[in-house]
């Protein structure tokens, strides 16, 4: 079975690649879980944050956005004494002030969901890349998305985070062409 080569034999991202990732995402807990888990990601290998992903989950009250954009500075704390997440001030400040934003879109556009792929007409980008070093780190249309956000507050979300967050929730099929997934997202 072909697969894309970035995940390798590793079984959680064989798995990742597998069932979620490129499948396109409407629901927003999955977007806002994205979001957090892509933000922690900035700098690191996206391999760390999934291997930490159920402890994200635990430490996030299940990425519940209306609990997230309610955490203060004691829990603010309390998240950077939990070793099994990413323990990084900015980038834990910046999930909460996220979950905010997150919120004022839903009731901006009537979901998360309805906002992002409107940036697509709700169509899945589908390239054609042969080989991994085709696919690029960010594109105009994540530059676009990262820039919206911004201007919305959003931080911790530049293009490439968010190119990445487009791949992950399938508004992009960046999966090889020869790969198994290609055709069935």
């Amino acid at each position: 079975m072909n697969r894309c080569p970035w995940c390798g034999n590793d079984e959680l991202y064989v798995k990742y690649h597998d069932e979620e990732w490129g499948v396109p995402v409407h629901d927003d807990k999955k977007h806002f879980e994205f979001l957090v888990l892509e933000s922690a990601q900035a700098g690191l290998n996206w391999l760390t944050v999934l291997r930490k992903r159920e402890n994200y989950r635990k430490a996030y009250d299940d990425f519940d956005v209306n609990k997230v954009s309610n955490y203060d500075e004691n829990k603010i704390n309390e998240l950077m004494q939990n070793a099994g997440i990413i323990r990084n001030r900015r980038k834990i400040e910046a999930s909460v002030n996220n979950a905010k934003c997150f919120i004022e879109i839903q009731e901006e556009f009537g979901s998360f969901d309805k906002y992002i792929w409107s940036f697509v007409n709700n169509k899945v980008v589908v390239n054609h890349w042969n080989d991994i070093s085709q696919v690029p780190a960010n594109s105009e249309l994540s530059d676009k998305v990262s820039k919206n956000l911004k201007s919305r507050g959003f931080k911790f979300l530049g293009t490439t985070i968010i190119y990445a967050h487009l791949q992950a929730t399938g508004l992009i099929n960046d999966h090889l062409t020869s790969c198994f997934k290609y055709k069935s997202v």
